[in-house]
């Protein structure tokens, strides 16, 4: 069975994509920016994109029945690869007690003013479901 959460924000439609997908086991989180899904609205500092993604990150997890400790995979896509060690701090945050295995990326993103985009993979926990489906197979 495959169950795909959205979070609201105005890219899933456009492209047509979910915020997370639950399959296998496994949890997928799409690559997510520091965007404010109500306002539009996007952070100057990357530190602050950095801890909105992880939000965003952290409700799609929520959702899905997981947390930051069930993430096994984490890739960082940064422009500007100069930015990246000001999120150390916030990354280590989330990700200290169980770190998972991370790659940066250097490269364009979609909106210039997108200063990080962070995608995860988890794992569920053995016999777990996700407890919320936002909209059916398709």
């Amino acid at each position: 069975m495959i169950r795909r959460i959205a979070a609201g924000s105005t890219w899933e439609d456009r492209i047509g994509y979910a915020r997370a997908v639950v399959a296998n086991g496994m949890v997928f989180v799409s690559g997510t920016t520091g965007t404010d899904h109500a306002t539009g609205e996007i952070p100057e500092s990357v530190t602050a994109q950095c801890e909105l993604a992880l939000d965003i990150i952290g409700a799609a997890l929520a959702r899905a029945g997981v947390g930051f400790a069930d993430v096994v995979r984490v890739t960082y896509v940064l422009p500007d690869r100069r930015d990246f060690e000001p999120c150390w701090p916030v990354l280590r945050e989330r990700f200290g007690g169980a770190p998972p295995a991370a790659m940066m990326i250097e490269a364009g993103l979609i909106d210039p003013r997108h200063r990080i985009e962070i995608e995860v993979t988890a794992v569920l926990p053995p016999g777990a479901a996700s407890p919320d489906v936002a909209f059916p197979n398709g």
